[in-house]
């Protein structure tokens, strides 16, 4: 499945609607550690059927990452039932994402 990008228009819909769990990658495009989990988020997406991965721009969106804390970039957080319920902050390893998002 490919990284779907996520926008404030989108967000709901695409996230707190889904019917499968969802993985944000709140990134920022002048944070070097988020230019390095780009393609690594890229390959999970490319490996994981059962999960939505998405990127949200917080420059972009500040307000959906402001409403769930976002402090710091690159934060992943696993949505599941329209509801956060895991986070990760900083830059990871693939086979910690896989973990991570099967957790």
């Amino acid at each position: 499945m490919a990284v779907m990008h996520l926008t404030e228009a989108n967000f709901e819909q695409e996230v707190l609607g889904s019917d499968i769990p969802v993985l944000v990658d709140f990134w920022a495009p002048w944070c070097a550690p988020c230019k390095r989990l780009g393609p690594v988020i890229e390959e999970v997406a490319g490996e994981v059927a059962d999960v939505k991965i998405c990127k949200l721009n917080t420059d972009e969106a500040d307000t959906i990452a402001l409403k769930y804390g976002v402090r710091s970039i690159p934060t992943l957080i696993l949505f599941k039932d329209g509801e956060a319920k895991a986070r990760s902050v900083g830059e990871i390893q693939k086979s910690q994402i896989l973990e991570f998002i099967r957790a």
